[in-house]
């Protein structure tokens, strides 16, 4: 991998380190505020709603700012919010940090994300991709002990904490980072698709949106509704930081088996529904279980699933995409984390409150599987006319000079 990935995966996982916080905070507008579940969801909903231009503007930023900048844009600004958020007084002030924390939190995802599509080829970007899931799995299990700690004593120094590596973060990428050169823009791409045409008519990039819009609905719904299904099978809301260390130890473990080639060769719709398929027997896990064991095998499952989908969805994306435009595709298609981040909150929250913990982990499952045949039956085709097959990188490339041969 080229130096520029390593640099993004590092500050990726000093920054996950302390990413803690979100799943916490309606259980911190619950109990310490007194809100309901109700007023909790709407809350968190509204942050996912700001999500939305942010991600949009991350996009486009990138291209107008600079990518390093707006990537310490958006960290600094997600820092002032969080702390904004710890030292809030009142709901008022909680609602009103956490709209700001949501309009700074997607900024930093497009120009990272471009930035690893260009500096690496399409056989490439699967495994870059899935090494920047690792960086956030190895932050994340330093993230689930310390929001197990913290969470127990004062769920407030979970945003401190999250503010910190914020941080420390857009230090790291500010000093290591290559200063922001802003690329002409290229008026035609091969095959006669315009570098500036609207990735919404894209045909093929809406179809991964609508299935990657209901995998985030489904990973957001996970990470809000684990510490309150938690609560009401009679165990510890802040256990959650341990499931969830248990989930990023999982993508750690498992992140060698990508290099395998039964599973490298699989077409990528497959290896999508593999994965969509092993989330949903994970989930159901959590519709019967009562212990924290129980949950724990479950998570274990449906992490595995995980490692197969984020890396392979993203690569797809940015194959997808004509030169010079990853940024603005991967943010159109993050547009579907804001949608979920609106949605989860208010989903989850009325389905434990309505139907109870295991209607809605089976209705998760069986979205899932959902999503696992229309990966193959409606996606597929779409994005196999548009891109063409996803080339296997050699297992011992050429060397010269001690660096990998482009070719």
């Amino acid at each position: 991998m080229p130096r520029t990935v390593w640099l993004l995966v590092a500050a990726r996982a000093i920054n996950r380190l302390g990413a803690f916080s979100l799943p916490f905070l309606t259980v911190l507008i619950s109990t310490e505020f007194g809100a309901s579940a109700t007023t909790a969801g709407a809350l968190s909903a509204a942050f996912g709603l700001a999500t939305i231009p942010s991600r949009l503007a991350g996009g486009r930023l990138a291209v107008r700012l600079g990518r390093r900048r707006t990537m310490v844009l958006g960290l600094t600004g997600c820092a002032l919010a969080q702390l904004g958020i710890a030292a809030a007084g009142s709901l008022a002030a909680v609602a009103l940090f956490a709209v700001l924390l949501g309009l700074a939190f997607e900024l930093y995802e497009p120009p990272s994300q471009g930035m690893i599509a260009d500096a690496v080829g399409p056989a490439d970007r699967v495994r870059a991709y899935g090494l920047m899931n690792t960086a956030l799995a190895i932050g994340g299990t330093g993230a689930g002990l310390i929001a197990a700690g913290l969470g127990r004593w004062d769920l407030r120094w979970l945003f401190v904490v999250d503010a910190l590596t914020c941080l420390v973060c857009a230090l790291v990428l500010h000093l290591v980072l290559p200063a922001d050169h802003l690329r002409p823009k290229a008026p035609h791409a091969p095959g006669g698709r315009r570098d500036g045409a609207s990735p919404w008519r894209d045909r093929a990039l809406c179809a991964m949106f609508g299935a990657g819009t209901v995998f985030a609905l489904v990973t957001m719904q996970i990470m809000i509704a684990l510490p309150l299904s938690l609560d009401r099978r009679g165990l510890q809301p802040a256990d959650a930081g341990l499931l969830f260390t248990a989930s990023a130890l999982t993508v750690v473990a498992a992140q060698p088996a990508l290099r395998l080639r039964r599973l490298a060769v699989l077409p990528d719709s497959v290896a999508l529904a593999l994965g969509y398929v092993l989330m949903a027997l994970g989930l159901a896990g959590y519709a019967v279980a009562h212990t924290l064991p129980a949950f724990t095998a479950a998570t274990v499952l449906w992490s595995l699933g995980d490692v197969l989908l984020l890396g392979r969805a993203l690569g797809v994306v940015a194959q997808l995409a004509p030169p010079g435009a990853a940024d603005r595709y991967l943010a159109a298609y993050g547009v579907s984390w804001g949608i979920a981040t609106v949605a989860a909150p208010v989903t989850s929250t009325q389905a434990l409150e309505h139907a109870g913990v295991a209607a809605l982990w089976t209705a998760t499952a069986a979205l899932c599987l959902a999503l696992a045949a229309a990966q193959l039956v409606i996606v597929e085709p779409l994005i196999g006319r548009t891109r063409p097959p996803r080339a296997v990188r050699p297992a011992h490339p050429p060397e010269v000079g001690g660096q990998v041969s482009p070719t």
